[in-house]
């Protein structure tokens, strides 16, 4: 159970009047009890509305939370599947539920914030780290990309911590340049062991290390670059991903062209017109996919491969491939200036 939770707790024995001292602790908090059986049993929620409509009702201070505890409450139990745990957290999170209970046979087992979970996407990730960040030299000599402070934290926690404010429970790391110091970042207990370092043998390119997790439990796994900062909302992703009936999404960002000299068109030698400095747009690809697992099972263990490869490989199947674009922060952390740059956005930003 969450180590923050316990304040939430109130025995259904507990009186009316020290119900209401539990609640008066919590200001400034979510204020919200459960109530509990001896057992652990959930009874019910218990807020200052239920105990102000319990007194005007005829109930005394000293009656029990357990007496007047609101039993028609939205919970979650712990052996929900994918799709149930997506639907409860966003029924939940309409009804504007900040605390949502999760229960193991009727007993309280942990509670989701749901001011901290924006949802509960049926997904698992895996996120490259292996690189060798050559153009952030001498930045990266000591020091693995994904562990460079941007904002004074390291760029891999904010796309960690973003998947998870996304309900992503299982993260991959796949990790080989200066590997020691990023399984070492993640030892850390705060990341409560959902983030899973990976070892490549060798270089194996985006795609050809997944094949080494064979440990994935959901359908659909985000694949991204460990070195993006980016407020990518995860669950428009996967959403579009589903709807749009494709094998693979990958996330792009508008990129613009702007020719500073006229372009002729031609037929030949045959000059038919001219465009003055015309401005191509285009959609770049942004370093994040989201794949159905049961495609890759096509990757070979041990071989080198890029995403651009894997996609193009579908694409010759028949398989569709669709693309999302990102409606927000997206920097590619690949060279000083975008180092400098990702600091000034994450001041008071993320």
């Amino acid at each position: 159970m969450n180590r923050r939770i316990g304040k939430h707790i109130i025995s259904g024995k507990s009186t009316i009047k020290e119900t209401l001292t539990a609640l008066n602790e919590l200001s400034g908090d979510s204020m919200t009890l459960f109530a509990l059986e001896e057992d652990g049993k959930l009874i019910g929620s218990v807020t200052d509305g239920d105990i102000r409509r319990a007194l005007i009702n005829g109930h005394t201070i000293e009656d029990t939370a357990g007496e007047i505890a609101f039993r028609k409450f939205i919970s979650l139990t712990s052996d929900a599947s994918p799709e149930e745990r997506y639907n409860t957290v966003a029924r939940a999170r309409e009804r504007h539920i900040n605390l949502l209970p999760v229960t193991t046979d009727g007993i309280l087992t942990d509670i989701l914030d749901l001011r901290e979970m924006k949802s509960a996407i049926p997904a698992d990730a895996v996120l490259m780290a292996g690189g060798r960040g050559e153009r952030l030299r001498p930045l990266t000599l000591d020091t693995p990309k994904p562990l460079l402070k941007v904002g004074g934290k390291p760029i891999i926690d904010y796309n960690i911590e973003s998947l998870q404010r996304y309900g992503v429970n299982d993260i991959y790391v796949t990790v080989n340049y200066l590997k020691e110091q990023i399984i070492e970042h993640f030892s850390d207990p705060k990341w409560q062991g959902s983030v899973h370092c990976i070892e490549e043998p060798c270089r194996l390119g985006t795609m050809g290390s997944i094949a080494l997790i064979d440990s994935f439990t959901q359908d659909y796994v985000i694949v991204m670059n460990s070195d993006l900062l980016t407020n990518i909302d995860f669950e428009k992703l996967w959403r579009h991903h589903v709807d749009s009936g494709a094998v693979l999404t990958m996330a792009t960002i508008p990129y613009t062209v702007s020719v500073p000299f006229a372009i002729i068109k031609t037929d030949g030698d045959r000059v038919t017109g001219l465009e003055e400095k015309p401005t191509f747009n285009h959609f770049a690809n942004a370093g994040v996919y989201i794949i159905d697992r049961n495609v890759l099972g096509d990757i070979k263990r041990g071989e080198y491969l890029d995403a651009p490869d894997f996609v193009e490989s579908l694409i010759a199947k028949g398989l569709k491939v669709s693309h999302f674009v990102i409606e927000g922060t997206w920097i590619d952390i690949g060279s000083p200036d975008d180092f400098r740059y990702a600091n000034e956005v994450t001041s008071g930003r993320f």
